[in-house]
């Protein structure tokens, strides 16, 4: 049995752009269905998607079936934490609220095995490891992560040097959100402000040899944001798609009916 092979992170690191989508939806039929349409990446968002560690290890079981790359948010970089998402298979994982340096270098040593991380040994109970089947498997898997640090306050921009500099992140990811929230202007990702400072942390990276990632639901600002350096672009959620398509269907009939 073979470690499976990163191709995401294979991806990103020879500066291929890779489509994405984000899971909030914790039923497995969904994330099936979206596996199946022909994405580069889909992310399992536990950070604000209603997920636990079992629904998360179901859909990593789910995605390990197509032609996509399973991305895991966590929660928080608690290293705990980390530990059980690497051991349910998880080997891509974009990390939240990173701001500094300092805690990037932590995060590194959380994911990988000593003596270049603290990674915790448990493979008999790993499905990572296939529960020992994968030979050489503990010398073998800190060279599969894929792990991207969410820059998304102005702390994390003035950090960002040092962020990159960081050997084992390979890239960062954008929260136009928050960075939004951070920068005053809540709720409006497409303020001049904020846009100017995405462009320039996606430049940053890129010139780094770092993945640029940055989560884009409009097509238009998801190629604007292509041409400034970003690589991993999320350009859709699973909520949104059902929420928008449904009410669209919806409001036909309702059109229908005022119009009868």
């Amino acid at each position: 049995m073979e470690l499976p092979v990163n191709r995401l992170k294979q991806a990103l690191a020879a500066g291929r752009t890779q489509y994405g989508l984000w899971l909030g939806l914790p039923d497995t039929t969904c994330a099936e269905i979206c596996a199946g349409a022909g994405f580069d990446w889909l992310v399992v968002d536990t950070e604000h998607g209603p997920f636990d560690l079992p629904t998360t290890l179901r859909h990593l079981q789910t995605l390990a079936a197509y032609d996509v790359q399973a991305v895991v948010r966590p929660v928080s970089d608690d290293r705990n934490l980390l530990k059980q998402l690497l051991d349910a298979g998880a080997q891509s994982l974009v990390v939240p609220m990173i701001e500094a340096a300092e805690q990037a270098a932590q995060l590194v040593r959380a994911v990988r095995y000593p003596p270049a991380g603290v990674r915790g040994l448990g493979t008999a109970l790993a499905r990572a490891a296939r529960w020992t089947r994968i030979p050489d498997y503990l010398h073998r898997a800190n060279d599969q992560i894929c792990l991207l640090a969410q820059v998304e306050t102005e702390r994390a921009v003035a950090a960002l040097p040092g962020i990159l500099a960081v050997e084992g992140i390979d890239g960062i990811f954008v929260g136009p959100s928050d960075l939004s929230a951070s920068m005053g202007h809540i709720g409006n990702a497409r303020h001049p402000d904020v846009v100017k400072v995405i462009r320039e942390v996606l430049r940053q990276a890129r010139a780094a040899g770092k993945a640029a990632g940055i989560l884009a639901l409009d097509p238009d600002h998801a190629q604007e944001y292509r041409a400034h350096g970003a690589n991993m672009i999320g350009i859709g959620t699973d909520t949104l798609l059902l929420a928008h398509s449904a009410q669209r269907l919806a409001q036909s009939v309702s059109d229908e009916k005022n119009q009868g």
